[in-house]
C-alpha cells in the first residue's frame, strides 16, 4: 500500500528532509490508511529516536543516515541483538526512503528478520542468485525457499568471513566449522533441521565431498511422541470457537480449520476465497509444502464461523486471501508466526494453559482423532497431504490403545 500525501513533491532535494517533517508526513499517511493509534504510537516513538540520532549528525535526514540508524540493532539495556529494534528501525527507514524517492509513503507490510547477512563477493553473489532461481524454477514453496536460502547464504558469508571467496577452495572442514558457529544462536536439536535445509544447496553445487561432511556435524533426529490435545481440551476449544462472545470469527475459523483438517500454517495463510466451495462445503487447494492437491470437508461449526467472517467481519480489500490482517493495511497474514499468535490467544480464551498452541499441535490432534476412528493410514496421509505414507507412520505412536494390543504376553518361564 502506498499513500501519496504530496504528489507534486518528489525528490530529496525538493523537500524538507528534517526528521520532524518526514515524521509528520508518515504519521498523516498512517492515519489516512486507518492504522490503529497503538501502531502510530510505535512509529512516533521510533521517529523521536531517529530525530535525536540525526540531530547529532547535522539535523538533515539522508538515506545514508537512515541505513546507519537501521543498523543499530543492539539493545543498550541488554547489550544483545534485538529483533524488535531491528524491525521498528528498518520499518521506519524504509518508509522514509520510499517517500524521499517517490513522494509516496509506502506502507507495504514487511516481515521481521530479513534472512540474515548476504554474501558480497561477485562469485558468491552470483551463486546465491543461481540457487534462488533454481528453487523458483522447481516451484518450491516460499517457506521452503526461505529456509533453504537462509542457511546457504549463511554458509557463503561464513566462507567470506574466513577469507574464502571461491567455493572450490572450501574444504569439508568449513562445513563442520560453519555448523559449529551456529551453536551460539541455535540449539543442538535444531542442527537436524539445518542440515536437512543445507544438503540440497550442496547437491546443487555438485560438491559431494561437502555433502559427505554433513555426517560429521553430529546432528541426531529425535523421535518424540507427538503431543496432542485431550478430549476435554478439544471440547473446550470447539466450545470457545463456537461462541461469538468468546472468540472472533476470523480467529475461530483459523483454529477450527487447523483442528478439523490438520492444515499447515502456510496453507492457512495462502488460502484464497476461490478455494472454498460453499455449496458443497469443501475446501480444495494445492499444499504449499508437498504440492499435493487436497479436498477437505468443512464441518458445520467451521463452515458457520468461516461464513460469518467472510460475510460480516472480513475487511474490504482487493486481496483475495481468505484471512486478512485485522489492522491496516488489510492484506494477507504474514506467516506462520501470525497463525501461532492467533491460536495461542484462542487457547487462552478456551482456558487451555498447559498445552503448547499452534497448528503443529492441532495437526497432531487431527491425526489422532482419525486414528482413534480407525481411519486407514493411506486415507490419513491423503487428508494431511503427506507425500509419503511413511510420514504418517509417526502418528502411530499416538494411538496408545492399539499399541497396547500389540504387546506380547510375558512367557511363563520368565515369571518363575
Amino acid at each position: 500500500m502506498s499513500v501519496c500525501i504530496h504528489p507534486s513533491i518528489g525528490r530529496e532535494a525538493d523537500m524538507d528532509t528534517t526528521v520532524v517533517h518526514l515524521g509528520q508526513v508518515v504519521v498523516a499517511a498512517l492515519r489516512v490508511a486507518g492504522y490503529k493509534d497503538s501502531t502510530i504510537d510505535q512509529y512516533q516513538k521510533t521517529i523521536r529516536l531517529l530525530d535525536a540520532f540525526v540531530a547529532a549528525r547535522g539535523g538533515t535526514y539522508t538515506t545514508e543516515l537512515g541505513a546507519q540508524f537501521a543498523a543499530l540493532t543492539t539493545s543498550p539495556r541488554t547489550g544483545r541483538f534485538s529483533s524488535q529494534r531491528r524491525f521498528a528501525y528498518s520499518r521506519l527507514v524504509a518508509v522514509f526512503d520510499s517517500y524521499l524517492d517517490s513522494g509516496a509513503v509506502d506502507l507495504a507490510t514487511r516481515k521481521r528478520g530479513g534472512g540474515g547477512r548476504r554474501p558480497t563477493t561477485s562469485e558468491f553473489t552470483a551463486l546465491n542468485a543461481a540457487w534462488e532461481a533454481d528453487m523458483a524454477d522447481r516451484g518450491l514453496a516460499a517457506a521452503t525457499r526461505y529456509a533453504y536460502g537462509r542457511v546457504a547464504r549463511g554458509y557463503l558469508v561464513y566462507l567470506e568471513d574466513h577469507g574464502i571467496y571461491v567455493l572450490d577452495d572450501a574444504g569439508p572442514g568449513t562445513v563442520t566449522g560453519f555448523f559449529g558457529s551456529l551453536l551460539d544462536r541455535w540449539a543442538q536439536s535444531s542442527l537436524v533441521w539445518l542440515v536437512s535445509n543445507f544438503r540440497p544447496f550442496l547437491k546443487f553445487c555438485s560438491r559431494t565431498d561437502l555433502v559427505d561432511a554433513l555426517t560429521l556435524v553430529g546432528a541426531r533426529r529425535q523421535h518424540t511422541i507427538p503431543a496432542v490435545l485431550t478430549d476435554q481440551d478439544t471440547q473446550r476449544l470447539v466450545t470457545a470457537c463456537a461462541s461469538p462472545a468468546t472468540v472472533g470469527a476470523r480467529d475461530a475459523a483459523i483454529t477450527l480449520l487447523a483442528l478439523t483438517t490438520g492444515l499447515r500454517a502456510c496453507d492457512i495463510v495462502a488460502l484464497r476465497l476461490a478455494d472454498i466451495d460453499w455449496r458443497s462445503q469443501v475446501i480444495s487447494l494445492v499444499q504449499q509444502k508437498t504440492r499435493n492437491p487436497v479436498l477437505l470437508p468443512m464441518p458445520g461449526v467451521l463452515a458457520g464461523r468461516l461464513a460469518e467472517y467472510v460475510l460480516e467481519d472480513r475487511p474490504d480489500s482487493g486481496d483475495d486471501h481468505v484471512f486478512l490482517r485485522s489492522r491496516a493495511p488489510y492484506t494477507r497474514l504474514a506467516d506462520h508466526a501470525s497463525i501461532y499468535r492467533i491460536t495461542a490467544e484462542v487457547f487462552a480464551k478456551a482456558g487451555i494453559i498447559e498445552e503448547q498452541a499452534g497448528t503443529r499441535m492441532l495437526r497432531h490432534s487431527a491425526a489422532s482423532r482419525l486414528l482413534h476412528a480407525a481411519v486407514p493410514l493411506p486415507t490419513i496421509a491423503a487428508v494431511l497431504g503427506h507425500s509419503s505414507q511413511e510420514s504418517t507412520n509417526t502418528y502411530l505412536s499416538i494411538d496408545e490403545q492399539r499399541l497396547l494390543e500389540c504387546v506380547l504376553p510375558v512367557p511363563a518361564g520368565a515369571l518363575s
